[in-house]
Parts: C-alpha cells; sequence; structure tokens
C-alpha cells in the first residue's frame, strides 16, 4: 500500500527542492499538508498535481 503523507523532509527530496521552497510551497497553498499529532504531513496527492503541473 502506499503512503497517504509524508514528511515534509520526503516532500522535499521528491521534488528535488529544499526545506525552505517546500514551506514556500505550502504557504502559497500549492502542497496541501495535514497536522496529525505534533507532526505536518504533506498529502502526496498534492505533490503528485504539483509535479504534473511542472511537466
Amino acid at each position: 500500500m502506499e503512503p497517504l503523507f509524508v514528511s515534509i523532509n520526503e516532500a522535499a527530496k521528491s521534488l528535488n527542492l529544499g526545506r525552505t521552497s517546500t514551506y514556500s510551497l505550502i504557504n502559497e497553498g500549492k502542497l496541501e499538508t495535514r497536522k496529525i499529532g505534533r507532526r505536518r504531513l504533506v498529502t502526496v496527492a498534492s505533490i503528485r498535481r504539483l509535479a504534473g503541473e511542472q511537466e
């Protein structure tokens, strides 16, 4: 089964970006996050959507 959420570091790696750029995309609303406990996780669907726009 594929994960629905990944950490911000994992999202940055998958997009080949730094953490600062990843946080900028989150603040711009281009990456969706969910708060689960104390952790802020990025949705895999929003990563795919963003990657698809870049092609």
